[in-house]
């Protein structure tokens, strides 16, 4: 671990029985999750810190090597999106990673089982899915070596006590030399967020990132699942069902009934748009996580302008209403109407669509 171009140095080393008594030897009650690989326990650090620790269930080859991996990553790794990892304990049989502590789980509960609690509204959605998207681009484009994530799903992302974003889970991800295009690597990911090009070719790109990452999308698009045994075995796959129902022409037959009472048709619809984009069978032709984190950025910011226009658009009426019948108050607002279609490019920029008081 020290010859990874000393990039844990800046990582904690925790004894074992430090860790223990911050669980409460492990106690079942502190139990925050569990996966096939392993279990994760909330715990106290000596100095008051809450913490997430992460304890393998088996011992192989492999799982050392994603937990090498892990540290390695997330200890190049300084952004307000990424979940922080603070140290490790290397005393214990199964190596154990110590993590910031997280404390509203993952989108994927809130998006699937929604809470009156934190009801996920349509701000809430667009807002986290720029989040992500910025968080895996500087993954991509910022960070000293490239990093592709891997498995970017809506299990991998976790919300802070502001419901803020932050993508976990780097035991598959990998640093890419600038000067190499892709990984290929025996196929590892997760069935339903996996690129198909990908699962045919097993060279693992950026874009391969990019096509999780429009699933994701989709999920908050359309709160549906990843898979689902639910919809006809053609369409069990979300992406697939997805890029179907735009092709006919019932995308808000299946979008989330919250997303459409939210969120402007013209809207939707623009976002809908560069989810078919990261989900195109061609690695090429999808955006970089990049373009989308621009794209959707300026959506957002749209829509803070937007409010803004319509607050003067309500004192400008009051003005007009009471200033006399020679004032004449209309103003403009509003998306560019897109067609969902093959040949429709995304774009972002606004055509406003006339509206009056």
């Amino acid at each position: 671990m020290s010859s990874i171009e000393g990039s844990v140095e800046k990582t904690k080393i925790f004894t074992a029985k430090e860790l223990e008594k911050a669980t409460d030897n492990y106690n079942e009650n502190r139990i925050l999750g569990q996966g096939g690989h392993g279990t994760v326990y909330k715990g106290m650090l000596t100095d008051g810190r809450i913490v997430a620790v992460k304890k393998s269930k088996i011992i192989d080859e492999r799982q050392i090597e994603q937990f090498i991996n892990e540290v390695a990553i997330l200890s190049q790794i300084n952004h307000r999106n990424v979940v922080k990892l603070f140290g490790c304990c290397l005393e214990t049989e199964v190596p154990l990673l110590v993590y910031e502590f997280i404390s509203n789980g993952t989108l994927f509960d809130h998006i699937h089982d929604q809470s009156e609690e934190f009801p996920v509204s349509w701000n809430d959605r667009l807002r986290i899915a720029t989040e992500v998207a910025g968080a895996v681009a500087y993954l991509h484009s910022a960070a000293s070596i490239p990093i592709y994530h891997r498995d970017i799903k809506s299990t991998n992302i976790l919300l802070d006590d502001k419901h803020r974003a932050k993508v976990a889970d780097f035991g598959t991800s990998r640093s890419v030399p600038t000067d190499k295009t892709h990984l290929t690597t025996l196929v590892q990911g997760t069935f339903g967020y996996l690129d198909p090009e990908y699962f045919q070719s097993s060279q693992f790109t950026q874009k391969s990132d990019v096509y999780s990452f429009g699933v994701v999308l989709v999920e908050l698009l359309t709160g549906q699942k990843p898979i689902s045994s639910i919809r006809s075995q053609e369409e069990r796959s979300l992406a697939v069902h997805f890029i179907l129902s735009i092709k006919e022409n019932r995308l808000f037959d299946i979008l989330d009934a919250r997303v459409v009472t939210e969120g402007g048709k013209e809207e939707l619809i623009t976002v809908s748009n560069l989810a078919k984009r990261c989900l195109n069978l061609n690695g090429k032709k999808r955006p970089t996580m990049k373009e989308v984190a621009m794209d959707l950025e300026g959506m957002r910011m749209y829509q803070g302008n937007l409010s803004v226009q319509q607050n003067h658009q309500e004192v400008e009426c009051y003005i007009a209403e009471t200033s006399g019948p020679w004032d004449v108050c209309s103003t403009s607002t509003g998306y560019a109407s897109l067609e969902v279609s093959a040949a429709s490019p995304l774009d972002t920029k606004p055509l406003l669509l006339n509206s009056s008081c």
